[in-house]
């Protein structure tokens, strides 16, 4: 069964005139399984085009109104998957909306800094942004109860959420197909685009981040390690976030004493890519890091859920240097909502009180596997 994208509704609410959509998210996330959901629900003629196809580049390339009228026919929906493929897409789809009445635009693209930055400057007010996660919790009790998903839950925290993965039912077809991934398509948008020959120094920061998620990083203790500036360490970092692979929080601050200020945590969208890095597949059971698989993955759970309901929040971790700490910080509206992640339901922190006295209309609650689907539900 393939399982429907939250993210879909949003592209129907958005689809208007004269105005792009565009979808963006890692490779195999299911990006052209979406499209085909959305195609199946259109109702009035589009066309459909492959920004990996030659002839379609070359197509495109010929950048007149007269050329885009006659591709387009009288049909006023425009898909293009992978449009990160095509010369100057922002200026194309640009034209397009500009010159093309009643033209509406989706576009699919497997990396930020590929799409947006060739798009940010020319459809500036003519776009809408959505980005494209591997499945949700809240995705798939489209196929499981909550009993069935508690005991998959062990499994998604070592093998993650990948669409493919899913279906998979042998433990080493699962091993080997994310070793492939990150082998074969995660870091192929930088190493094309940006140039860097170094797969296997890109492959060693990962991993050195993988063993640091939810502490603090010095790019400076990094780039000694790998014979690395700091400047390159977080350029790397940097393209690494701009193709989903990880996601940085940074410190909250508001002035308080003793108040870490500049402090970077570094998470990684999936779980299973993490583990991968470390080639570490064993079960629940026999794992030291428990706690860091529980907190990436309850985060991950959440940029999912901010994405799929367009929820605005500013999210930050926070620590004093009394070692005083918070997990997470979501500053939504201008008001403080603060999390602690437990594995172990029975384990109940309490907010640091340096914070309770320093923002005491804030609230707080702890995240465990019971209260994991109320958090990604409605919180």
């Amino acid at each position: 069964m393939i399982l429907e994208r939250e993210q879909l509704k949003n592209v129907f609410k958005f689809l208007r005139e004269n105005k792009a959509i565009v979808l963006l998210g890692p490779r195999r996330v299911g990006k052209t399984v979406m499209l085909k959901q959305l195609i199946q629900q259109l109702d009035e003629p589009y066309l459909l085009l492959n920004g990996e196809a030659a002839d379609v580049q070359e197509l495109l390339a010929r950048r007149t109104v007269e050329n885009y009228r006659n591709l387009l026919g009288k049909k006023r929906i425009l898909i293009i998957d992978e449009a990160q493929k095509i010369d100057e897409i922002g200026w194309v789809l640009k034209l397009m909306i500009d010159e093309i009445p009643g033209l509406k635009i989706i576009a699919t693209g497997s990396s930020a800094f590929d799409v947006e930055n060739k798009t940010g400057e020319p459809l500036t007010g003519r776009k809408y942004t959505f980005n494209i996660h591997p499945l949700s919790e809240r995705e798939l009790t489209q196929t499981e109860d909550l009993f069935t998903a508690g005991e998959r839950l062990k499994q998604r925290l070592v093998y993650g959420n990948y669409p493919e993965l899913i279906s998979m039912t042998d433990n080493d077809e699962r091993q080997y197909y994310l070793q492939e991934l990150i082998n074969t398509y995660l870091l192929k948008d930088i190493l094309t685009f940006e140039g860097i020959k170094n797969n296997d120094r890109i492959l060693a920061l990962l991993r050195l981040i993988a063993f640091q998620v939810g502490s603090e990083v010095s790019y400076s203790e990094i780039g000694r390690q790998l014979s690395l500036d700091k400047v390159t360490v977080e350029r790397y970092l940097n393209l690494l976030s701009k193709v989903f692979v990880i996601h940085r929080v940074g410190a909250f601050s508001r002035n308080l004493r003793k108040e870490i200020v500049k402090g970077k945590r570094w998470y990684f969208y999936d779980n299973g890519v993490r583990n991968a890095l470390l080639n570490n597949f064993n079960p629940l059971a026999l794992r030291q890091d428990i706690g860091t698989l529980w907190e990436n993955y309850a985060i991950s759970e959440r940029l999912k859920y901010q994405a799929s309901q367009r929820l605005l929040s500013y999210n930050y971790f926070w620590r004093t240097y009394d070692q005083q700490e918070i997990d997470w910080i979501e500053d939504r509206g201008g008001r403080l909502h603060t999390y602690e992640f437990k594995w172990n339901a029975k384990k109940i922190p309490k907010q640091p009180i340096a914070f309770r006295r320093a923002y005491p209309d804030s609230d707080f609650a702890v995240i465990n596997p019971e209260n994991l689907f109320d958090w990604v539900e409605k919180w």
